[in-house]
């Protein structure tokens, strides 16, 4: 059995539902020190995280990820107990196998190897873990790097060990996000009989229109990087249950994901143009999950396209698809950032599964990527 694969059975093995670690990130500590990595917790309400760094020196290259998982679901469909790993037939189920326990499997065994062969590297390596990326993330990363921003302690390079790969491994690196921004939107009605809709206001029927244009809405074109922003409804709730009662109100849930050629301002303003159009009262409430972010070609997109060519012989596509992750709350400090992991077509369903020759390949391309950004100048691969 590979290191690798040893260390992820036993990730998995460790019921870390979000916001709970489950003893994963104590555990990964105990090793990591041993090889020189100063350990600090920075804990919030619920959410464990902890920032481990090997040297004080610049560059700076980090690997982020969160040992949280999303809940299993149905037992009884899992082909095996999803805390309990299984190999079968060349690939290892669990919950959290792909999402994303199984890159930071692969990572810490990178480090491990990268660190034996090249004890003074350049530079410095950290690991950045939370426990609560899979909820709503407000006590994870966007709480450490305002820790880490107030002592001007800047990341570099940011490897998130996301599953971004399609077919292969390897095959895609997300070089950037989409923004995100929800909206739940109270339309206000008067309630009364079906029978005397004189006497009241129907909310449903008064949203109607502004609902088909909103969701009719050209928000933009997107860009060579982006596809064009989209909104989509996520839930409309209204009505006491019974049949013949106009409601007093709706509820409506919304989100958009948008690229950078809009901002959260704009969507703002453009939204509410169109609900005033209509006349009816309502009220507005925004949550900003994340604004959009895009790497620009350089040094870490390099060294993963290199160190990736040469494990896999694969050319990668840059993309930026896919819905949010951690990398949101570092992109604004200036680090560039990519996301680099396992295969995603398994990860949040029954039966999550990773390949487990796929595990060892990831950390051989996360080792490559060490050694093209931080070893000396005369055992660097050359690309």
């Amino acid at each position: 059995m590979s290191k690798t694969l040893e260390l992820l059975k036993d990730l998995i093995r460790r019921e870390s539902v979000t916001p709970h670690d489950g003893g994963c990130q104590n555990m990964l500590a105990e090793s990591l020190v041993r090889l020189g990595f100063t350990e600090e917790r920075l804990d919030f309400a619920d959410t464990q995280n902890i920032w481990l760094r090997r040297g004080n020196a610049l560059p700076l290259f980090t690997f982020l990820g969160h040992t949280d998982v999303v809940p299993a679901g149905p037992l009884e469909a899992w082909i095996s107990p999803p805390f309990e790993p299984t190999v079968r037939y060349g690939k290892l189920y669990g919950r959290g196998a792909a999402d994303m326990k199984g890159g930071i499997a692969a990572f810490v065994t990178a480090v491990e190897r990268f660190i034996a062969t090249h004890p003074d590297h350049q530079g410095s390596i950290a690991i950045m873990l939370t426990s609560d990326e899979e909820g709503i993330a407000a006590n994870g990363v966007v709480k450490v790097i305002e820790v880490l921003e107030r002592r001007n302690e800047k990341i570099d390079w940011c490897l998130v060990g996301e599953p971004s790969s399609d077919k292969k491994i390897g095959d895609v690196i997300r070089i950037g996000r989409r923004g995100s921004l929800c909206a739940r939107l109270t339309v206000a009605g008067i309630q009364g009989h079906v029978a005397y809709p004189e006497l009241a206001e129907n909310p449903i029927h008064t949203f109607a229109p502004a609902l088909k244009e909103l969701t009719e809405e050209i928000w933009d074109q997107g860009n060579r990087f982006f596809p064009a922003t989209s909104l989509q409804i996520s839930n409309i709730n209204a009505g006491t249950g019974a049949e013949n009662i106009i409601p007093s109100s709706l509820e409506i849930h919304f989100n958009l994901r948008f690229c950078t050629e809009l901002d959260e301002e704009t969507i703002k303003q453009r939204t509410c143009a169109i609900l005033d159009k209509y006349g009816f009262n309502y009220e507005l409430q925004w949550r900003l999950s994340g604004n959009p972010f895009l790497t620009e070609k350089g040094a870490l997109i390099d060294a993963a396209h290199a160190a990736i060519k040469t494990v896999t012989g694969i050319d990668p596509v840059d993309d930026t698809g896919g819905g949010t992750s951690d990398g949101r709350f570092i992109a604004p400090t200036g680090a560039q950032i990519i996301e680099l992991g396992p295969l995603n077509e398994s990860i949040h369903k029954i039966n999550e599964n990773i390949g487990v020759e796929d595990l060892d390949t990831l950390s051989m391309i996360y080792e490559n990527i060490l050694i093209n950004l931080l070893s000396s100048r005369t055992d660097r691969i050359d690309y």
